[in-house]
């Protein structure tokens, strides 16, 4: 039996989005809003994550339009609410609505809506072995938990399904086109939404499991994280320490926000995070995440494992054909690099156009993926090698003690490294890992 059913009369005045936001039924506030367990587990195990990530985008949807719980099983109250909205929140309901109901129905997604994306995302990214991977690996560090996250909200989130990701991948293929030539290829899929407590406990756990299971591995097991206290409930409170996204690094006037002014814009499908010029809210939102591209750790060849390090000065190579792109090699402070970013925003010429600086949460799960695939640490600075470098995350900002976040593997002491540095200092080693947020 279908959980919707139509509420309205088909009459010439109706549009189709509004046929579709007011079809619902009794057994809607059921399914959506309250124990969902025995509906979710009749559907295949593949297809469960889906359901969460539609059914807490239509919670999402409804919070954040001030649409009651007592409406979605209302028909009269559901036509009054659903007509003081605006066309295109109108037209994303009925699309919510009537992608769950199909799901539910018939026990999969609907599959002509991801065929071309999927096979433009698997020829291009080869997303599916690098989504199933990451998704694995979410779920074995513990930070998934039957397919969410815990926000610092409150909130649960659902991972980012694989159709979503090709969808967008696929929606803006020409804009990224040139930074796929570049070798923006490897995904990155980050629990923004979890408090950075947790991730940075997550990241201790994971190094320990990690040791354990590679007894070569060098590790200091008593201490394997280092952090300053700057970071100790750095996102979280009425006055969080640390904003994301800053357009300068001051104090006053740094244009930053908060997680959860991130987190609130994300489920109102309004974010556009800093220099990457991507809004959120079309078709499916993926609150409490944020997805990347990174260069692998060879960004000529899209198939290598990892990520790419940060050469010292005159160590970097271009890569790209129509715009080739000399890597962020160290030796500048967080101000010029941010400054790179800042301007290369709005020309398109630049071949740093579309990159974004990283935050913790992306360079915790960096971290862990790229540890997990080439048995190596990321931003080892002290190999003997000297071709890493410290990063600097320019996407975040403790405004508190205006310093930049940065971060490295410490091989001396052997432990992952989280401390910070003035926006005016300048080393060697140090430089800037940065993404394409898609």
């Amino acid at each position: 039996m279908s959980l919707f059913r139509p509420s309205l009369e088909s009459s010439p005045s109706a549009t189709p989005a509004e046929a579709g936001a007011q079809r619902t039924s009794a057994n809607l506030h059921e399914a959506i809003m309250d124990s969902v367990s025995s509906v979710r587990d009749s559907l295949p195990e593949q297809y469960r994550v889906h359901f969460e990530t539609l059914r807490q985008e239509i919670i999402d949807f409804t919070k954040a339009h001030g649409i009651s719980k007592d409406a979605l099983s209302n028909p009269s109250l559901l036509r009054e609410v659903t007509c003081k909205l605006s066309t295109s929140d109108l037209e994303r309901l009925a699309l919510l609505l009537e992608r769950f109901e199909y799901l539910l129905k018939n026990g999969e997604p609907k599959k002509e809506d991801y065929t071309e994306t999927l096979e433009y995302a698997e020829e291009f990214y080869h997303l599916r072995e690098q989504y199933t991977s990451q998704f694995n690996l979410l779920k074995e560090a513990g930070i998934l938990k039957e397919g969410v996250i815990l926000g610092i909200d409150g909130n649960t989130y659902p991972i980012p399904t694989l159709e979503q990701i090709a969808s967008r991948l696929f929606e803006r293929r020409e804009t990224l086109e040139t930074k796929h030539d570049q070798g923006f290829t490897k995904l990155l899929l980050v629990p923004f939404g979890m408090s950075l407590d947790t991730l940075r406990k997550t990241l201790k756990q994971f190094l320990l499991k990690y040791k354990k299971d590679n007894p070569s591995f060098d590790l200091d097991t008593d201490d394997p994280v280092y952090a300053w206290s700057s970071y100790q409930g750095a996102d979280i409170g009425d006055s969080p320490n640390l904003v994301y996204h800053p357009k300068s690094f001051d104090k006053d006037g740094h244009g930053g926000k908060t997680k959860t002014q991130i987190l609130k814009e994300q489920i109102e499908g309004r974010w556009t995070p800093a220099f990457a010029g991507v809004a959120g809210g079309k078709g499916l939102g993926t609150p409490g995440w944020t997805v990347h591209l990174l260069q692998p750790s060879d960004p000529s060849n899209s198939h290598s494992l990892g990520f790419a390090s940060i050469p010292r000065e005159g160590q970097g190579t271009s890569q790209g054909d129509e715009n080739p792109r000399p890597p962020f090699e160290a030796g500048k402070t967080p101000n010029e690099y941010l400054s790179i970013l800042q301007n290369a925003q709005s020309d398109k010429d630049s071949p740093y156009h579309g990159e974004t600086g990283m935050t913790p949460e992306d360079w915790i799960t960096a971290f862990m993926i790229h540890l997990s695939e080439t048995g190596k640490p990321l931003d080892d600075v002290w190999n003997p090698t000297n071709k890493e470098s410290i990063s600097y995350l320019t996407g975040a900002f403790f405004q508190s003690c205006i310093d930049v976040p940065c971060v490295s593997w410490r091989r001396g002491s052997r432990l992952a490294d989280l401390y910070g540095s003035g926006p005016h200092a300048r080393g060697e080693n140090f430089g800037l890992l940065s993404s394409v947020v898609v």
